[in-house]
C-alpha cells in the first residue's frame, strides 16, 4: 500500500476531529466504510512516520494529538459494541458442574474430587445477542491448555483485527496508559456484569463476617460453582482476549491489559473465600469449609495458568494462602469440637434411658467426616494428644495410641472422638438414680454407636474392626449389667431356700413362707413391669434380644417354681391373692418392656 502524502494524512486526521466537526461526532469511522478506516489507519502511520523527522512543525505535533483522541474513543466504541455479544456465564456455570452440588452438611457430602467434571469437553452453550445495528453476533468457543480451562473468543475476529491496528498505533505514540485505561474500564464492567448474574456479590471480608452461617452456607455454595466459572472461562477469556489483541504490541501490554481489567474482580472473588478462611471455628461449619477447600484445591492449577505473569502473582499468592489457611480452619475445628465432644455439659438424664442428642449428633458427624476422608487424610497429618500426657486427669479418658499404629492420624482422631463420647456418656449416666436405667442407658448409646460405624463402609473401614468389637463388647456387657441390677434380685424370689421346714421323719413346706415369696415376687415383678415400660430400647432388634434374654431366665424359672408350689397355695385359703400370673402372664407381660409406653396403654392397647 502506497504511503500517502503528509499534506493528506493530515486532511483526513481533521476530517475526523470530533470537537471540530458535526459529521465526526455523530459517525464512528470503524463502524462504517472499511475503506475509511483502513485509510484513517494509513493517515496515522503518515503522521507518525513525519514525527521521526527533525523538524516537526506544530501543524503535525496537533494532528497526531488529534488522531490518538480520535483512535481512543475508536477503540473504546468497538469495545463497548462488541461488549454486548458476550457469553451468558450462568449457561456456563451449567457446563462446569459435576452432577451434584456440594451438600450442605446436614446430608451425606460427595467428596467433590470424586466428581471430576466430565462435561468440560462439551461446547459452551451462548446466547446470541444483538449488536447495536441489529445484526445478531455470538463469540464463538475455543480451548487451551488444559480440560478444565474453557476459553472463548470474546469478540469477533474482525473487531480484534482493528483493536489491535489501533492499540499498535496508540502505544507507538506514547498513549499507552490512555489504551490500557479504555481497555481496563470497558472490560471490567463486562467481567463486572458476568459476576452479577453468577451471583457474586460485592461483600467486604467484614461484611461476609458478619452474616449468619445459615446465611452462608447457600453462598458458599453458589460461590464454588460461580468461582470454576471466574477462573477457568470469564478470567482466561478475558486473558485470551488481552492475547489476540496486545500480543506483541509492546512489552508486558497484555498482561497489564489483564490485570486492569480482572484484579479488582479477582480480589472481590477470593475476598469471599478468605473471610471464610479466618472467620470464627464452630463445628457446625467443617464441611463447608471443606467444600470450599476443595473447590479451591481443583483450582489452583488454573489459577496458576491463568495467573502465570510475574504482575498477577499477588493473586496467586492469595489463592495459595486462602487455601492455607481454609487446611488449618478445618484442624482447628477438628480440634475444637473433640473438646466441645468432651466437654459437653448437659446433666439432666434423657427420659427412658433413650439415646442422648450427643450421641446422634457426634455419630452423624463423623460420618460425614468420613466421607471427606480424602481432603482430611491430607489435612490431618498428627494424631491427637491423648495418652500419657494427660495420665492423672480424671477428667480425661486415657487411650493408648500404641494400638493404633497401623491407623492414619485421622483414623486415630475418629476413634478418640468416640473414646471421648463414650466418656462423657459414662458421667451422664451417673446422672440416673436407678442402676438399671443407667445401664440400659449405656447399652442404648454404645449400640447405636456401633450401628452407626457398621453402617457406613468408610467409617467402618477407618475405626477397623479390632475396635468396633471392643464397641461391641461394652454395649453387651452394659446389657448383662443391666439384667444382673433388675433381674437377680426378682429372681431371688424364685428360690428354694428357707422355704422348707423338718419335722418327724419327712421334711414339710412353710406356707406361710411361701405366701410371702410369692407376694414378694408379685411385688417386684410388677415395679418392674410398670417401671420398665415406660423405658425406651429404640432398635427393635436389640430391644427384642433384651427380651429373649429376660425371658429365657425368668420364664423357666417362675415355670419350675410354680410347678413345685402351686399345690401347696391353691390348697389353702384364697389362692388367688398370692398365684397372680401364670407362665403365659409373664411371657405377654415382657412383650411391654422397653416400648416405652406407661402399662395401663399396653393394657389398653392388647384389648383394642
Amino acid at each position: 500500500m502506497e504511503s500517502l502524502p503528509l499534506e493528506t494524512a493530515e486532511k483526513i486526521i481533521l476530517r475526523w476531529d470530533s470537537t471540530a466537526s458535526e459529521e465526526a461526532r455523530d459517525k464512528m469511522i470503524f463502524s462504517g466504510d472499511r475503506e475509511d478506516a483502513d485509510l484513517y489507519l494509513q493517515a496515522v502511520d503518515e503522521i507518525q512516520r513525519s514525527l521521526s523527522s527533525v523538524t516537526v512543525s506544530d501543524k503535525v505535533n496537533s494532528a497526531i494529538q488529534i488522531a490518538m483522541a480520535r483512535l481512543e474513543d475508536e477503540f473504546r466504541n468497538i469495545l463497548i459494541s462488541h461488549t454486548n455479544a458476550s457469553f451468558d456465564p450462568t449457561s456456563e456455570e451449567e457446563s462446569h458442574q459435576p452432577n451434584q452440588d456440594p451438600p450442605s452438611s446436614s446430608s451425606s457430602p460427595k467428596h467433590p474430587r470424586n466428581n471430576d467434571d466430565s462435561d468440560e469437553v462439551e461446547k459452551t452453550s451462548l446466547l446470541l445477542r444483538f449488536d447495536s445495528d441489529g445484526a445478531a453476533s455470538s463469540a464463538a468457543s475455543s480451548y487451551r491448555s488444559t480440560s478444565s480451562i474453557r476459553e472463548l473468543d470474546l469478540l469477533p475476529a474482525d473487531a480484534v483485527y482493528d483493536l489491535r491496528c489501533i492499540a499498535e498505533r496508540m502505544v507507538s505514540s506514547g498513549y499507552l496508559r490512555e489504551c490500557i485505561q479504555v481497555y481496563g474500564s470497558v472490560r471490567k464492567s463486562s467481567v463486572d456484569a458476568s459476576f452479577r448474574k453468577l451471583g457474586v456479590e460485592k461483600l467486604s471480608i467484614g461484611d461476609v463476617q458478619r452474616l449468619e452461617w445459615e446465611q452462608l452456607e447457600n453462598k458458599i455454595r453458589r460461590w464454588i460453582r460461580a468461582a470454576k466459572v471466574c477462573v477457568r472461562t470469564i478470567f482466561a477469556s478475558e486473558k485470551k482476549l488481552c492475547e489476540q489483541i496486545f500480543d506483541g504490541v509492546g512489552t508486558a501490554i497484555d498482561d497489564a491489559c489483564f490485570m486492569e481489567t480482572v484484579k479488582g474482580p479477582a480480589i472481590q472473588l477470593f475476598n469471599f473465600a478468605e473471610a471464610i478462611s479466618i472467620s470464627r471455628r464452630s463445628p457446625e461449619k467443617l464441611f463447608k469449609i471443606l467444600d470450599l477447600h476443595d473447590a479451591l484445591t481443583d483450582l489452583m492449577p488454573d489459577i496458576d495458568v491463568v495467573f502465570d505473569s510475574k504482575s498477577s502473582e499477588s493473586i496467586r499468592v492469595q489463592a495459595a494462602e486462602i487455601l492455607s489457611r481454609l487446611g488449618e480452619a478445618a484442624r482447628g475445628i477438628l480440634s475444637e469440637f473433640e473438646n466441645a465432644v468432651l466437654r459437653e455439659p448437659s446433666r439432666v438424664p434423657v427420659p427412658g434411658g433413650t439415646i442422648h442428642p450427643l450421641t446422634r449428633y457426634v455419630m452423624n458427624y463423623i460420618s460425614l467426616i468420613s466421607d471427606y476422608k480424602v481432603t482430611l487424610n491430607e489435612l490431618i497429618v498428627s494424631k491427637p494428644s491423648t495418652g500419657c500426657r494427660y495420665s492423672g486427669d480424671p477428667g480425661i479418658p486415657d487411650m493408648d495410641l500404641g494400638e493404633f499404629e497401623e491407623k492414619t492420624p485421622l483414623d486415630v482422631h475418629l476413634i478418640w472422638i468416640i473414646v471421648i463420647l463414650q466418656f462423657n456418656l459414662d458421667g451422664k449416666s451417673k446422672h440416673y438414680k436407678d442402676a438399671s436405667l443407667a445401664h440400659l442407658f449405656v447399652m442404648n448409646n454404645v449400640h447405636y454407636i456401633v450401628q452407626k460405624v457398621r453402617g457406613s463402609p468408610e467409617l467402618r473401614e477407618m475405626i477397623g474392626d479390632d475396635y468396633l468389637k471392643k464397641l461391641t463388647g461394652k454395649f453387651r456387657q452394659a446389657a448383662t449389667s443391666y439384667q444382673r441390677a433388675t433381674w437377680v434380685r426378682v429372681l431371688y424370689c424364685l428360690r428354694d431356700e428357707g422355704l422348707h421346714v423338718s419335722g418327724g421323719f419327712s421334711s414339710g413346706v412353710s406356707k406361710s413362707a411361701l405366701r410371702e415369696r410369692f407376694k414378694a415376687f408379685n411385688g417386684m415383678f410388677e415395679e418392674v413391669h410398670r417401671t420398665q415400660a415406660v423405658w425406651l430400647i429404640p432398635d427393635s432388634q436389640l430391644r427384642e434380644e433384651l427380651r429373649i434374654s429376660i425371658s429365657e431366665k425368668l420364664i423357666p424359672a417362675y415355670r419350675s417354681f410354680l410347678g413345685r408350689f402351686r399345690s401347696h397355695i391353691e390348697s389353702g385359703r384364697h389362692p388367688e391373692n398370692y398365684i397372680k400370673y401364670s407362665v403365659e402372664d409373664l411371657e405377654d407381660a415382657v412383650l411391654d418392656f422397653f416400648e416405652g409406653i406407661p402399662v395401663s396403654q399396653h393394657l389398653r392397647r392388647r384389648s383394642e
